[in-house]
């Protein structure tokens, strides 16, 4: 199991404590060509500005390729796992979607990406399902603007 879902559970109370404050930062994530290459498989998306370094090179401003923005978008998963605080008695979260997501700089091919986490929001919708608002950026090291921002929502459901 991967350490990232050891983390020891928190509670409810303490949970929504953390709301209006920065939960943490993730770990350094390489987004490399094979990377790329890989996910542009997985979802059938080979326009050159993705997958070809040469003509990338010569046909654009970026000087490389550069990620799909949803492929930085989908980093936000195993960034949040290394940051977000587990709470106690969980069994499931769900991604509930976006209130705001905007893609600001390119992720050139060999950039290392980071997310930050500001948890807004913490509400109970029904007695056993809360519903989880967190401000992201996904940073590019030594860029000046960031990859994105997002609002980002999800549920989490209790036994």
């Amino acid at each position: 199991m991967n350490e990232v879902w050891q983390k020891p559970p928190i509670s409810l109370a303490d949970y929504q404590a953390m709301v209006g404050r920065e939960v943490g930062v993730s770990s350094w994530h390489l987004v490399d060509q094979k990377r790329i290459d890989i996910f542009a498989d997985a979802i059938e998306d080979h326009q050159f500005i993705h997958v070809d370094p040469d003509r990338a090179r010569a046909e654009t401003s970026f000087g490389t390729t550069i990620a799909h923005g949803f492929l930085t978008m989908s980093l936000m998963s195993i960034m949040s796992y290394e940051v977000m605080p587990v709470i106690s008695g969980t069994t499931m979260g769900v991604n509930y979607g976006f209130d705001r997501l905007r893609f600001i700089s390119p992720v050139r091919s060999g950039s290392r990406v980071r997310g930050r986490f500001t948890l807004a929001e913490a509400k109970l919708r029904k007695a056993k399902e809360l519903q989880w608002r967190a401000n992201v950026t996904i940073e590019i090291e030594d860029g000046e603007k960031p990859a994105l921002v997002a609002d980002w929502i999800g549920l989490i459901y209790f036994d």
